[in-house]
């Protein structure tokens, strides 16, 4: 099954490295590809969703623009110190129209998931949605 809307599952942006007002981090869990979260232009940019519950997931549906390299970590406590890296990913450039990937995670069990955007194909890079599969 997949979520369209981590939001509306409790789930939580509790970090991002940048924010705009005009499009901040918690767009990226609404559902709606049309809103979106915008990094600053430097590298590396991440962000942390917080889970309502210890959630086994299957994989991750990242749809974004410009986005080169993304690491996706996980943990399994309430505390957001310690990761573990679950993949590390080279994404299609896509000209024109959002990168949609879904990324195996092989059903791991996570409290958080941290996304870490190691390179862009531009300055910009922007996420707007994530949703899981479980």
């Amino acid at each position: 099954m997949i979520d369209s809307s981590l939001n509306s599952l409790g789930a939580k942006v509790v970090v991002a490295t940048s924010g705009d007002e005009n499009h901040p981090p918690e767009n990226i869990i609404d559902g709606n590809t049309t809103t979106f979260w915008m990094s600053t232009g430097m590298f590396p940019q991440e962000f942390i969703i917080r889970l309502s519950a210890l959630t086994n997931i299957t994989a991750v549906t990242v749809d974004s623009y410009s986005v080169k390299c993304l690491k996706i970590e996980k943990n399994t406590s309430q505390d957001v110190s310690h990761f573990e890296l679950v993949t590390e990913q080279e994404l299609e450039h896509t000209e024109g129209h959002l990168q949609s990937n879904t990324i195996s995670l092989n059903r791991s069990s996570a409290t958080h998931l941290r996304f870490i955007i190691t390179s862009g194909y531009d300055h910009f890079v922007s996420v707007h949605r994530v949703s899981v599969q479980h």
